[in-house]
């Protein structure tokens, strides 16, 4: 550890492999063992959580005690290195080969950023060692710094919000930072994250997003294959439901609100949840986001990770890819630990629409039901909508005949195109027309 690596850490946060402690403190057992259960990392001292330093002094007498804590621990823990760095403490802390490893006060994890005291039923499911549990971690076969793009990291620092420059002198110790590289080796995640051409390293590694006209998969309208790094497949996917989705302006006080059919924070939850929990081992399979007249569905190859069942998924927080996650909850995308399907079930019971639907075999699939009212269900319901939208201009023209296409439009919740096509159209049928001329004129309604 040097200088410069301290200070990228501390740029970079509280992550999965990094914790911020302002002074030391014999508590400082929960998080080594945290993070030998997890990815091995760093303990700062001597920096508070507003990742500003406030500086920590090391002493023989503390090092000692911290290295007694680290012997303690059950199995054992041999910590790599405690060293004085300027105002910092830095222990660094290896991933563990004897998981789960346990202190005086019990067994913890690392999720995100957070150091967790673990259930008994979480200690003997977390850590089977399965392939998908593995594969994020995996040397990623062929790639070398050449095939890493500055650009996409420059992406990620941005949604970090971290004002760091990385370039082809640090680059080994960013990479090392975000748990993506080691002993000379590119893993997995990394190449997910940030190789210039994923396909040439995992060309599975992909989101499909499908619009289809009706219920079933007969006939498609809109299709886009996103076969590019994890952040781009997330807005690639928000993107395309915000294309395909029906919405709705509401003014409040003064301000005008778009509002969803489905509520965007709760389908961005659920594109987050398939790109950290998808199984990358399955090979030839891929993320889906279909969209439905009557329904969303978010699919990703998976069932339940270990240590899940029916019955506890929704308040259990188990990541299939420890990395990954740590990646989005540092790009904010993440709600708090193990909140995210409550939150989806939440946001839809507030917006007075169905609850999601789980399902979980060899994939995991969320469904979200569309609100009848603004689905595109038929010409029917089209015809319906437009009708209401209808009487109420002819009503606000009844009521005020000089008011305006914009004042319509705030006053019913649509756009003022959608006023001008609605207007247009009575017009042709003869229901009103105007007099006069159009900033000093007024609306007349046929009797």
């Amino acid at each position: 550890m040097d200088i410069e690596k301290l200070k990228l850490l501390i740029a970079e946060g509280e992550g999965l492999t990094v914790e911020f402690k302002e002074k030391y403190s014999s508590k400082i057992d929960h998080d080594i063992v945290a993070l030998s259960n997890s990815k091995g990392g760093y303990i700062l001292l001597g920096v508070n959580d507003e990742d500003k330093i406030t500086g920590d002094k090391l002493t023989n007498k503390m090092k000692a005690e911290i290295l007694q804590l680290a012997r303690n621990c059950d199995p054992q823990i041999n910590l790599s290195k405690v060293s004085q760095i300027e105002n910092v403490i830095v222990v660094e802390v290896p991933e563990g080969e004897e998981k789960p490893y346990s202190c005086s006060s019990g067994y913890y994890r690392r999720l995100d950023a957070v150091s967790q005291k673990m259930s008994q039923k979480e200690v003997r499911d977390l850590f089977r060692v399965t392939t998908d549990l593995l594969f994020e971690s995996l040397s990623c076969k062929g790639i070398t710094f050449d095939d890493i793009s500055f650009q996409k990291i420059k992406a990620f620092l941005k949604e970090s919000k971290v004002s760091f420059q990385v370039n082809k002198a640090n680059l080994a110790s960013f990479l090392s930072s975000v748990s993506v590289y080691k002993d000379g080796k590119i893993n997995n995640a990394g190449a997910m994250m940030f190789a210039s051409d994923i396909n040439k390293f995992i060309p599975y590694s992909e989101t499909i997003l499908a619009a289809f006209k009706g219920v079933t998969k007969t006939h498609i309208y809109d299709r886009k294959d996103v076969r590019d790094d994890l952040f781009t497949q997330f807005i690639e996917a928000r993107a395309f439901l915000r294309k395909h989705l029906n919405v709705r302006s509401e003014i409040r006080e003064v301000n005008r609100h778009e509002i969803y059919e489905i509520p965007l924070d709760a389908l961005r939850e659920a594109v987050v949840n398939a790109l950290v929990h998808r199984d990358y081992s399955m090979r030839g399979t891929n993320i889906s986001v279909n969209i439905f007249d009557d329904r969303v569905e978010i699919v990703n190859p998976g069932g339940f990770p270990n240590g899940i069942t029916k019955n506890n998924f929704s308040n259990e927080s188990v990541r299939r890819n420890q990395i990954i996650a740590d990646f989005f909850h540092r790009m904010d995308k993440m709600e708090k630990v193990g909140s995210g399907i409550g939150r989806m079930r939440e946001l839809m019971e507030t917006a007075g629409l169905k609850e999601p639907v789980f399902e979980s075999d060899t994939f995991f699939r969320v469904i979200f039901y569309r609100d009848p009212e603004y689905s595109l269900k038929g010409e029917k319901t089209r015809e319906k909508t437009r009708e209401k939208t209808r009487e109420k201009i002819l009503r606000l023209i009844k009521e005020n005949s000089l008011i305006t296409i914009s004042e319509i439009a705030e006053k019913i919740g649509v756009t003022s195109k959608g006023v001008e096509w609605s207007i247009g159209k009575m017009k042709i049928e003869g229901l009103i027309k105007r007099v006069g001329s159009d900033k000093g004129g007024h609306w007349a309604v046929k009797d």
